[in-house]
């Protein structure tokens, strides 16, 4: 019996260059990629020898090119950033940094455009709002001269007037500057205005306060705020007590004694009764009824402590105003 040829099957060829190893393997896999690039290639074009191949450099990659804006300007992002802080310190009166505020490295493209105003306008028939359009989209009528328009189409004498006005404006708010407020107190403040007779300027201290002044009467030496002890007497080393004058005098105010005086000769204080809190009257001696409680004054009734006291009404003089509301309502009647 005859024995077939052996022929090489289809995939033999890779079977044998995946068992390939090491630099074989590079060569075998190198010289495929030639026969494929061979086979491309057209007929009237001679094919590259490999070793031009493997000694042309890689293509440098093109760099990006970065878009270009007509009539743009290069200009640093710091200037940007330093004209933002520029306007919100002089309007809200804050001082920015831009170094602290965002990033000022780079430069930035800045494109000048002239100032243009969005046009309104509204059909004259459904006082509908136009589109992009130039029908309307509620009747579909055809936008005309009737269409009302906003902002107002300006002749040239109009527009000639309104700069001449905003020229004014700005003239005479340059004449005449808005004040600026400052909030640095760290300089003291002092409020003048000019006299009506001339001369010194008068200066506002404050609100007016009267000094008072107390002397001891026992040596009538004045009791100053800066005595060697606290209310006493440099002279003769009294305690300030409620019998030392006070100038001007307030005994209204404080018909209990002033505050931080002891208990004088003369004026011994109002005591209140301990059972019921009603006041004695001044100067009382131990064993004075109450008018109350019928309780009689012990060393247990405290002194009331000095204070101020709004003054209470004369009942005179509401007696004279109640007679006169009185006359003036029987002349209504009458």
């Amino acid at each position: 019996m005859s024995t077939p040829a052996a022929t090489a099957p289809t995939g033999a060829a890779p079977k044998e260059g995946k068992k390939r190893k090491g630099v074989g393997k590079m060569l075998y896999q190198v010289r495929t990629v030639f026969k494929r690039r061979s086979k491309q290639t057209p007929s009237g074009q001679a094919a590259v020898p490999a070793p031009a191949l493997m000694s042309q450099p890689p293509a440098s990659v093109a760099a990006p090119k970065q878009p270009q804006y007509e009539g743009a300007t290069r200009i640093p992002r710091s200037q940007i950033h330093e004209e933002r802080a520029k306007k919100l310190g002089s309007r809200f009166g804050l001082e920015i940094k831009p170094s602290e505020w965002h990033t000022t490295e780079g430069d930035v493209l800045r494109v000048e455009k002239s100032v243009r105003m969005r046009i309104h306008r509204e059909c004259h028939r459904c006082h509908t709002a136009f589109g992009a359009g130039n029908e309307c989209p509620s009747c579909q009528h055809r936008r005309c001269k009737n269409c009302t328009r906003y902002p107002v189409k300006h002749t040239e004498s109009e527009r000639q007037a309104n700069r001449d006005r905003r020229e004014a404006i700005i003239r005479r708010n340059k004449e005449n500057a808005p004040i600026i407020p400052s909030y640095d107190y760290s300089e003291k403040i002092i409020l003048k205005r000019p006299a009506k007779t001339g001369g010194q300027d008068l200066v506002f201290k404050g609100k007016p306060r009267m000094r008072v002044r107390r002397h001891c009467h026992v040596c009538n030496s004045l009791i100053t705020a800066h005595t060697k002890q606290a209310r006493t007497c440099d002279n003769c080393g009294h305690r300030r007590c409620a019998d030392c004058p006070r100038n001007p005098d307030a005994k209204k105010k404080y018909p209990y004694g002033y505050p931080n005086d002891e208990p004088g000769a003369t004026f011994k204080g109002v005591h209140a009764c301990h059972e019921c809190k009603k006041k004695f009257p001044a100067n009382a001696e131990d064993g004075t009824e109450c008018r109350n409680c019928s309780h009689k004054k012990c060393a247990d009734c405290p002194r009331v402590k000095p204070k101020k006291v709004e003054p209470e009404p004369d009942p005179d003089i509401l007696e004279s105003l109640r007679l006169r509301m009185e006359a003036l309502r029987t002349e209504d009647v009458q």
